[in-house]
Order: C-alpha cells, then structure tokens, then sequence
C-alpha cells in the first residue's frame, strides 16, 4: 500500500504570494482596522461622557486662547495661580460685558415681537395659494401611493417647558462649574503638564517631537482663536451697520448674533441667514424686503471668508473645507453648540500631531509648484546652452589653429 505524502504549496504559488506582498497587505489591513475600531470606541466614548468632556474641552480651548495674556504674566513674575484667577475673571468680565450688550436689543425685540409677528403672518398669508398648491399636490401623490391620508397621529407631552429648564438647571450649573475649574487649573498647571507627558516619552527624539507638538498646539490654535475673534468682531459691526442703514430693528442684536454665530463654519452662516430672512419678512416690505438682509449679509460674508481671513491666517492656517464640514458636523450632533464651537481648534491640534509625528509630507500649494518648475525648467535650459558653448568652444580652437597653420605651410 502506498501512502500519500502531503506536499506544501509549490514554489511557483510561493513565488506568486511574495510577489503580490499578499502578507503585508494583510497586515496593514489588520492595523488600519484596529485603528478605525478604536477611532469608532473613542467618538462614542466622547458622546457617552458629554456631560464631563464637554466643558473639559472647551475650558482646554479657552486657555490656549488666553495663552498669550498667561505668557505676559509669567514674564512679569506674576505666580501661576495668581495668572490663572486673572484669566478666569478676564473671561467671565467678557461675557458679562458681552450680556449687558445684548440685554438692551433682546428686550426691544421681545417689546417688538408682536408687531413683527403680525407682520410675519400677513406675509405667510400671501403665499396661501402656493402653499394650498404645493398641499393638494402632496395629498395627490399619498392617494397614488396607496397612503391613508385620514390618519392622524396625536401625542401628549407631559413636561412642560418650565419643567423642562428645572430639570435642566442643576446639569448646567455643574457643567459651568466643571468648566470653570477646569480653566483655572489648566492654566495654572500648564507648565506643569507639559513636562509631565514629555517625561513620558522614551527617547530623545521622541520627546524634540512632542515639545513642538505643544509649541505648534499653543501658537496655531491662540493665533487662530484671537484672528477669528478679531474677524467676528469686525464682521458683527458691519452688520449691525448694514441692518441699521436698511432699517431692521435692533441692528446691534443682529451684529453680536452674527459674531458669534460666525465661530461655527457654514452652519452658523446658514442659522443666521435663516434668522434675517425671518426677521425680514416680517419687518420690511414684501419677499425682496426679506432678502434684502440676506443678501447682505451673504455678501459681506464673502468678502470675509475669501479675501480678509486668508490674508490674515495665510494659507498655512486653511484646513481642507471638507474636514472642517465634517468635523462641525460630528461635534455639533455630539456636544451641540460647544462641539461647533471647538471643532476647528480641534482639527489644528490634530494637524500639528500628525505633522510632527507621523511622516506625513506636506502637500506643496499649487503655485508654489509652478514656481519650482518653472526655475527647473530655466535651470535645464541654462545647462543646455552652457554644454552647447563648451561643445562649440573646441571647434573654434581647432579652426583657428587650421588657419594660422595655412600661411605657415605656404611660406
């Protein structure tokens, strides 16, 4: 009886398999799904813990932003504590400042809401027939489809809104709590944190890599928050202006509502242009009344956004325009408006990490590229015609060399 030897693969398949590198390609499958599996736990890990994250993150954001006013105490031999308590009462005397100032606008607009109201729903009226239109078309195709158009659903809220703020109440007051705490002991420790995870770091380059990470982090996302501040400042007093010389009520609401709406890329221009076609539409006269605002505030938005905030940032400081729109997605579905709020320091930080530490190439502008070609392509022509001279410089020798031995021969 002859029994069977079980043979391995061939050398010919073996062969085959390193050729297509099939065990490396595994393995960095393996890698990149484990690193979007724990991308995955931590997103869900940041929407669970909102309630302590949240103001965390934003109190983090906010001390890189007064960073430089910590910097000028230091330098000044003011402690560390002592810094920290001024920035932490520097803040609340902003937004205590910035609440007087809205007081006064959102009390004439509560005083002028009826009126604008009434005027809402006689414009509302004009587009009945429209609206009717649009209505009768929608029970048409319900009927086409087969669906029961006399259903009605009806629910029953048990918790009124003023529950509602009561049961909300302690939560907010914790989180501000949390916040403050957090400001103050992030900038008092800051220093302190900093040579804490540098000694945590193994080798020397390691730790060269991770002092410019923090370097980066605090100049980019400071520089950053302070230019945009600046930027939405300005643009809300254009607003205010531009509402004013249109006539719409309280223009200083107005201003201050679209400085900080404009902290929140795309969707904070889209809330308020919502808002003003609203506001318009009751206020001015007829739907070209109610675009009016709109279309002002459009266009001075896109004089700001291409033209004064890459001038002041500079291009090194844009981020791709499709991560920001997701990130402002994520953050707002997962901390609503502190989430909008943080979503662009956020990717700075990312950025200045994977910059330092990952080998990523920094892709080169466009123009730049041109320029770089255009001086190696000058650089070629140069070598051109300098081998040319060289190759001409020999025959001219030669020629010279033919004709003084001419006369010679002939005497």
């Amino acid at each position: 009886m002859v029994k069977k030897v079980r043979r391995g693969p061939s050398p010919r398949l073996l062969r085959e398999i390193s050729n297509t590198h099939f065990e490396r390609i595994l393995s960095n499958a393996s890698q990149l799904a484990i690193v979007a599996m724990g991308a995955f736990v931590m997103l869900v890990a940041l929407k669970l813990g909102e309630v302590v994250l949240a103001p965390v993150f934003l109190a983090i954001t906010v001390g890189l932003m007064f960073g430089p006013v910590a910097d000028m105490l230091d330098k000044r031999g003011v402690p560390d504590g002592v810094s920290a308590g001024v920035v932490v009462l520097l803040f609340l005397g902003l937004i205590a400042v910035s609440g007087v100032l809205f007081a006064g606008p959102v009390s004439d607009l509560i005083e002028r809401m009826p009126v604008i109201w009434e005027a809402f729903r006689t414009e509302l009226a004009n587009w009945k027939e429209p609206l009717s239109a649009v209505g009768s078309l929608q029970e048409q195709v319900k009927q086409v489809f087969g669906a029961d158009s006399s259903t009605v659903t009806v629910t029953v809220e048990d918790s009124s809104a003023v529950q509602n703020v009561a049961l909300s109440a302690p939560a907010l007051l914790a989180e501000m709590l949390i916040f403050l705490a957090s400001l103050y002991f992030f900038m008092a420790t800051r220093d302190q944190i900093r040579v804490f995870v540098l000694s945590l770091c193994a080798t020397r380059r390691m730790r060269w890599r991770m002092a410019h990470v923090f370097r980066d982090v605090e100049e980019k996302v400071s520089r950053f928050l302070l230019t945009v501040s600046a930027i939405n400042i300005s643009m809300g007093i254009g607003v205010a202006v531009l509402m004013a010389a249109i006539g719409m009520p309280t223009p200083i609401l107005w201003g201050a509502l679209a400085a900080l709406l404009n902290f929140i890329p795309f969707v904070g221009q889209a809330v308020m242009a919502v808002i003003l076609f609203a506001v318009g539409l009751g206020t001015l006269n007829g739907l070209e009344g109610a675009l009016l605002p709109v279309g002002l505030y459009l266009a001075l938005n896109f004089v700001e956004g291409n033209f004064v905030t890459p001038h002041l940032l500079g291009r090194t400081m844009m981020i791709n325009p499709f991560l920001i729109l997701f990130a402002i997605t994520y953050w707002l579905w997962s901390w609503g408006p502190i989430g909008g709020f943080i979503a662009v320091p956020s990717l700075l930080v990312l950025a200045s990490i994977a910059t330092h530490i990952l080998p990523i190439r920094q892709p080169v502008p466009m123009h730049v590229q041109r320029k770089l070609e255009a001086e190696k392509a000058a650089e070629v022509k140069l070598a051109a015609a300098a081998a040319e001279k060289a190759l001409q410089e020999p025959a001219k020798v030669g020629s010279r060399r033919t004709r003084a031995a001419k006369p010679a021969s002939a005497a």
